[in-house]
């Protein structure tokens, strides 16, 4: 079925998907904004990063602002053409 083959299983999660699409509409967001939009634990969205990370699909930045740590993460262009692949995918399967 056409639609199928563009579809990637690093997306197949929720939580991932939620993800890619607040990174794909802008440039560096801080964990802690992610964990308020996706309203997940800290544990969680960790491993929802990681298994991103481990398929070179985000960058992570991090840094100090004064005393205090700051993370943020952008969608690497491998990343963005992963999930607009994945995307397209969809609407093909749904347009069906």
């Amino acid at each position: 079925m056409e639609g199928f083959d563009l579809l990637n299983k690093a997306f197949d999660s929720r939580v991932r998907l939620g993800l890619m699409s607040i990174l794909i509409v802008n440039q560096w967001v801080s964990y802690k904004e992610i964990k308020n939009l996706l309203d997940l634990t800290d544990g969680n969205l960790a491993s929802h990063i990681q298994a991103l990370e481990k398929n070179n699909f985000i960058e992570i930045k991090k840094q100090f602002i004064g005393k205090k740590p700051l993370t943020t993460y952008r969608v690497t262009k491998i990343g963005e053409n992963a999930f607009k692949q994945h995307v397209s995918g969809l609407e093909k399967l749904i347009n069906k």
